[in-house]
């Protein structure tokens, strides 16, 4: 199966790519905080886990990275995360810590390892640490106080059974669509 189009923007074509794990159980409970501190959020970027980003431009997929993404995704089975603590990077960015954590770092991996030439965050970290990004850039004590709300309606629990490729324009409100989804195995 091809991948879709993405919905036609006035503001033009999809920039970008990246191969996520939606979590929609956490919509209700982090999308409201989502939408005013998680810049992707207003972009059209769901609740997730990422698993490449940035992936490839928008306009190298086709049926050839179609198959080598199945086949990569394929390696992991289908397995239920839950999203029961909030952590942090440095004081800058509050996300939801999965558990387990290893199968989308198995993700991570297997995805990367397909495709070298893009790895994680343009290879900006050493270790890469699957989260769910809750906020960030805010100030220190407005994100402490995210925190609190959200901890007493922990835990989320998602059933993951694929991974979507998304594409969109960073910055451009609305603009991501999700043109594949993979299963696990």
């Amino acid at each position: 199966m091809p991948f879709a189009a993405a919905s036609p923007s006035p503001l033009g074509p999809p920039t970008h790519s990246a191969v996520i794990v939606s979590i929609p159980e956490a919509e209700p409970v982090v999308g409201h905080h989502r939408r005013v501190l998680d810049e992707s959020a207003p972009w059209g970027v769901p609740a997730h886990v990422t698993v490449l980003f940035p992936f490839m431009d928008p306009t190298e997929l086709n049926d050839d990275v179609h198959a080598k993404l199945s086949r990569a995704v394929a390696t992991v089975p289908e397995f239920t995360a839950t999203f029961g603590s909030t952590a942090w990077f440095d004081e800058n960015v509050l996300w939801l810590a999965p558990d387990p954590a290893e199968p989308f770092r198995a993700l991570t991996t297997s995805v990367a390892a397909a495709f070298p030439e893009h790895p994680p965050y343009a290879g900006a970290h050493e270790d890469v640490v699957p989260h769910l990004t809750v906020g960030q850039g805010a100030r220190p004590e407005t994100l402490r106080a995210v925190e609190r709300q959200v901890q007493p309606t922990l835990p989320v629990q998602q059933r993951v059974t694929e991974v979507e490729v998304i594409v969109g324009r960073p910055e451009v409100g609305g603009s991501w669509d999700v043109i594949a989804r993979f299963p696990l195995a």
